[in-house]
């Protein structure tokens, strides 16, 4: 008897039943890191808390007060925190999964598994922290009198899906590269650092002109953190234009990344 072994599928399509098949090792692999990150810490998950809150006070100081940043009237603090709290998601996301392939090295040279479950459980480990820090924005947001408008709540897990979309598009084209380009992992820090800065957290997309103000949306984040503010804290009308510039951005990405990964997916074993 005969027995032939090929692919089932092409190299570009996303199988669907396998990552099926693999989901306990997704659901072992988040846990572990969630496991990993918290163990023999002495604030545990508060550092979820301390770290966007340290940072919005430090913004808060230079940017709110010595700089004078416009916030479109929104207090300064709240301002910039709730901008910091969907970012650090997306800036925790990116380093995480960028470095994932280096990180399970010997996990990728010595077992088949889909591969992409590996930067998508890193990713989904930071919604934790994003949720534990989600209370000081709903405290925040008491202190302050601001109420969510409807479309803001109905909007919200939309933002946090965009926004999980976004970092895994990217941090799949930089964890790709990062296996055969090790350089990569000494320029991502800069390189989200620089993000952060062409990324309205600490100032408003009204400092733009509205005539150009679509081109943020480039940066999905743009759109995603505008819509936050607008939406979440019920400040004004959300920028519609804006987030789909920056859905379709997401998009893009998302199919630029998925398929260089596959594209170079088959040589990580005997590059990495």
């Amino acid at each position: 008897m005969e027995i032939v072994i090929k692919p089932k599928n092409k190299w570009w399509q996303f199988d669907w039943k396998e990552i099926w098949l693999f989901r306990d090792l997704f659901y072992f692999l988040t846990w572990r890191d969630v496991k990993v990150r918290y163990k023999q810490t002495t604030v545990g998950a508060l550092w979820a808390i301390f770290q966007p809150l340290i940072t919005m006070i430090v913004f808060t100081i230079f940017f709110g007060k010595f700089a004078k940043m416009p916030s479109d009237g929104i207090p300064y603090p709240i301002f910039v925190y709730s901008g910091l709290l969907f970012w650090t998601l997306f800036s925790a996301g990116l380093s995480h999964a960028s470095n994932s392939f280096i990180d399970n090295e010997k996990i990728v040279t010595k077992i088949y598994f889909p591969r992409v479950i590996l930067p998508t459980s890193a990713i989904i480990t930071n919604i934790i922290d994003f949720l534990v820090a989600s209370i000081i924005l709903a405290v925040m947001m008491f202190v302050y009198h601001f109420s969510p408008s409807l479309i803001g709540l109905l909007l919200l897990p939309l933002l946090i899906v965009m926004t999980v979309f976004s970092t895994l598009g990217i941090g799949l084209l930089l964890a790709s590269l990062n296996v055969k380009y090790r350089d990569v992992r000494f320029i991502l820090p800069f390189f989200i650092q620089l993000l952060l800065f062409i990324t309205p957290v600490i100032y408003p997309v009204s400092i733009v002109s509205a005539q150009y103000r679509w081109i943020l949306g480039l940066n999905p984040m743009s759109g995603i953190i505008d819509a936050v503010r607008a939406g979440v804290l019920g400040t004004r009308d959300i920028d519609w234009l804006l987030l789909g510039v920056s859905a379709i951005s997401m998009i893009v990405y998302c199919i630029v990344g998925y398929l260089y990964f596959k594209k170079v997916e088959r040589y990580f074993a005997d590059v990495i």
